[in-house]
């Protein structure tokens, strides 16, 4: 038996058994659970393919490998602990560098992470035990196209940075498909749950007059697809394979608070239960309190959803309150970090966890708002706009009849407005696609604008 650091192989074995008997004793419902060791050049290598062993080649991964490379070995980052991926059965690397009690903790953190895979219901359209064929699936066809001498390396490479350019323009509603929305119904109908206050919104200020009966879809990639008569099979083929794995991860996306927060109250709870001895006690709840630590300059998930998790449950991590322990797995199973916030984070627990809202300027940093009587809504509103999905703008095709073929797109605006630059990048890349005029409607400065991208030259014009 190799010896590993302050560990063995045979150890893990033992605690992995240990953590596993007693998260099931707990209510724990999860996939069987599978442990890879790596070194810190594999961990790297994980997490710049986000934990795919199989995953297509572009030159995106291999920039983000460097860029974590460099920072880990000039000390400006560390490495994850673990990562854990939805697939069943469940994949999890552990670093072989960590010492005994961070193994156990991370071991019993991916438990939770599992648990909530299986059982949150966003997930349940992934399917995790297809995921890891999924992927080396589409890495084959990829490879396929890049060996091909009639395709080539350059010409899937132009394909996928436009697709994933726009990527997340899709259906954010991982649950349910709506039927496009027709802007003389009510207001919001078919536009999920925070979409519907956004067109209100554009139709009380006068934003967007629909002259006719106009249709909304918002899954910019498969409309392309299905839409753009001179793409080849193997371009369709390519936006396909972006728009499915986009959707594989959205879930994740969508409940990273939920998510980080879960693993953390069980690996918490699990070890109070386990009796450690008093030197991995020690390092244990020192590992905890790294994880837990608020972040400068930002939200760390894993704090708050770990101090929802645990108000919710009335727990101090040594004993459970059965009763509410039924509503935190109810909690876990129907939530996402939307409605978890907006159910669950109190005045009280905003002040617990000092949020509050800041605004970045040339000359300073300014606090708008902090988690006093009068301003934790605002603070509260201000972090759900910013989490998951919402923190990306919003941009639909709205289907009119036109003779010249022009991609007629619509800015559901929140009050926030595009970035100039970043917009025009992405309308280059949306003409790239659609290969005739593109047009976009939105807000800037109170104004009406549209912005057209026609052979890659970009302008805005007067609505």
């Amino acid at each position: 038996m190799v010896e590993m650091r302050s560990w063995t192989i045979q150890n893990l074995l033992e605690w992995n058994e240990r953590i596993e008997e007693k998260a099931r004793e707990l209510g724990l419902d999860f996939y069987k659970q599978e442990f890879e060791i790596c070194d810190y050049h594999d961990m790297l290598g994980y997490q710049s393919y986000m934990g795919m062993p199989a995953r297509y080649p572009h030159w995106s991964f291999g920039k983000a490998f460097e860029r974590l490379k460099t920072l880990y070995q000039h000390g400006l980052s560390g490495l994850s602990y673990e990562m854990v991926i939805n697939t069943d059965p469940c994949l999890a690397y552990l670093m072989i560098d960590n010492p005994l009690p961070l193994q156990i903790l991370t071991m019993a953190h991916v438990y939770g992470h599992n648990d909530f895979f299986k059982n949150n219901i966003h997930f349940s359209q992934s399917r995790a035990d297809l995921a890891l064929e999924m992927f080396k699936r589409h890495a084959d066809r990829i490879r396929a196209y890049i060996e091909d001498p009639g395709i080539g390396y350059i010409r899937v490479e132009r394909i996928l940075d436009a697709a994933h350019a726009i990527s997340m323009q899709c259906d954010r509603n991982i649950l349910q498909k709506f039927p496009p929305l027709k802007a003389k119904e009510k207001a919001g109908a078919g536009l999920g749950e925070t979409h519907g206050d956004q067109w209100a919104h554009l139709k009380k200020k006068k934003a967007y007059k629909a002259k006719s009966e106009v249709l909304l879809e918002k899954e910019l990639l498969l409309y392309i697809r299905d839409h753009q008569p001179l793409l080849e099979d193997w371009e369709k083929d390519l936006l396909t394979i972006v728009w499915e794995e986009n959707r594989y991860f959205l879930p994740q996306m969508e409940t990273k608070i939920m998510n980080e927060g879960w693993a953390t109250f069980w690996h918490y709870t699990i070890l109070n239960q386990l009796d450690l001895d008093h030197s991995l006690y020690f390092d244990f709840i020192r590992s905890h309190n790294q994880v837990i630590r608020p972040h400068l300059g930002g939200i760390n998930p894993y704090h708050i959803g770990y101090t929802i998790f645990s108000k919710l449950a009335g727990s101090d991590g040594h004993s459970i309150d059965y009763e509410l322990d039924k509503k935190i797995f109810e909690v876990r199973t129907i939530d996402r970090d939307n409605s978890f916030l907006r159910r669950f984070l109190t005045e009280e627990l905003a002040r617990q966890l000092n949020l509050f809202e800041f605004q970045v300027n040339p000359e300073n940093v300014k606090i708008t708002e902090i988690s006093d009587r009068e301003g934790w809504h605002q603070v509260k509103e201000t972090l759900i706009a910013n989490i998951g999905t919402n923190a990306f703008p919003q941009v639909v095709v709205e289907h009119k009849e036109n003779s010249d073929n022009v991609l007629q797109l619509v800015h559901l605006f929140d009050g926030r407005e595009l970035q100039m630059k970043y917009l025009e990048e992405t309308l280059k890349y949306v003409n790239t696609l659609w290969g005739n005029p593109v047009k976009i409607r939105t807000l800037l400065e109170g104004k009406n604008i549209v912005c057209e991208c026609e052979e890659g030259k970009f302008r805005i014009i007067p609505d």
